[in-house]
């Protein structure tokens, strides 16, 4: 079964998006990168509705290389008979699935690993979304939904703050972050000129700095690192001045926002996917979980022994979501507070596991 934090989660992010969810119905929906945080949630999504809604279910093709995505996340799904898993990368192996609706977010996203990793995650988010602009071409898909990332903007200067969709970037095309920007633009290039050119309906999401259950504690991002040290009773360590800030968006929320994208006719365009309510720098995103954790802990700066850790780090992230809220009434409903309590519930319930 899955855990009574992540059903509600779903729940929620049904109620948002029930008015749109009935264009799924019946139909057979691929996703990459399905055992990631991200995508797994969209898989029980899915799995959600089929048990709730649709009388004529859903067929779910996951694909996943298991990289770094986490063959429990999905664990629970064993039985579905709604469920296919293919362990392929998509990077050099042609998926040949019959698919209605596809949602590509295989990648690797998390800064640490992506700089260990760059050229895998350099031939996932321009091969691997090549071949799947492919697939979507050859099955003439209903939809076609891309996610890219909030990093194709760089570190934006202030008066471009908070960031709308328009803005072109300012990001290093040689910098130890460019094999996930850069090949994300790219990606991004690659479904727009394939919507120009064969009318594939697709759209793009930049999502900015979603978490939840499921991110794991070793994932390596600002939440996960400080959620690692409060429950395991060390001081908060920030590698940093702790003065940058960024705006978090809770998974239930990004969830919703990624469905109305995903069932919306706007075909060719970008949006924005985060919450605009919050902006935190890290220090006080420290003190935040030091308190929701009930600990007695202390915050230590320190450096890197990464040279490169801080280099070409944006110091400010925050979302302009106009567009989503005026062309698909989007709106994020759960708080950082809220946010965090749960993800720490979750965790607590699942140390060791």
């Amino acid at each position: 079964m899955v855990h009574e934090i992540i059903e509600e989660d779903i729940g929620g992010s049904a109620m948002e998006v029930e008015d749109f969810v009935d264009k799924l119905e019946g139909s057979r929906i691929l996703i990459t990168g399905a055992a990631g945080f991200v995508c797994s949630y969209f898989v029980d999504f899915i799995e959600y509705l089929n048990k709730t809604r649709f009388k004529d279910q859903c067929k779910i093709i996951g694909v996943d290389n298991l990289v770094t995505g986490v063959k429990k996340n999905l664990s629970h799904l064993t039985e579905s008979k709604n469920l296919k898993i293919l362990e392929k990368d998509l990077s050099n192996e042609k998926i040949i699935e019959d698919a209605d609706f596809i949602i590509h977010g295989a990648s690797i996203a998390s800064p640490t690993f992506y700089r260990k990793y760059p050229i895998e995650t350099m031939d996932v988010n321009v091969n691997g979304t090549r071949n799947m602009l492919e697939l979507a071409r050859k099955k003439d898909v209903k939809s076609f939904l891309f996610i890219s990332t909030s990093e194709v903007y760089g570190d934006p200067p202030i008066e471009f703050i908070p960031t709308k969709e328009d803005f072109n970037g300012n990001v290093s095309c040689i910098g130890p972050r460019a094999c996930y920007d850069e090949s994300k633009r790219f990606g991004e290039t690659l479904c727009i000129n394939y919507n120009k050119i064969y009318s594939v309906p697709v759209k793009i999401t930049r999502p900015f700095n979603f978490y939840g259950p499921r991110l794991h504690l070793n994932d390596r991002r600002i939440i996960p690192d400080l959620l690692r040290d409060a429950l395991n009773n060390d001081d908060i360590k920030l590698y940093s001045n702790g003065k940058a800030t960024r705006s978090f968006c809770y998974i239930s929320d990004a969830v919703a926002g990624h469905f109305k994208v995903l069932l919306s006719n706007f075909n060719g365009e970008v949006f924005n996917v985060g919450n605009d309510q919050e902006e935190i720098s890290m220090k006080e995103l420290a003190e935040m979980i030091i308190s929701l954790t009930n600990k007695k802990l202390k915050i230590s700066y320190k450096k890197s022994e990464d040279k490169n850790y801080l280099k070409d780090n944006p110091q400010r992230r925050c979302p302009d979501i106009t567009k989503m809220k005026v062309k698909l009434n989007y709106k994020p409903k759960v708080n950082l507070k809220e946010g965090l309590s749960r993800t720490i519930r979750w965790h607590r319930q699942n140390m060791g596991s």
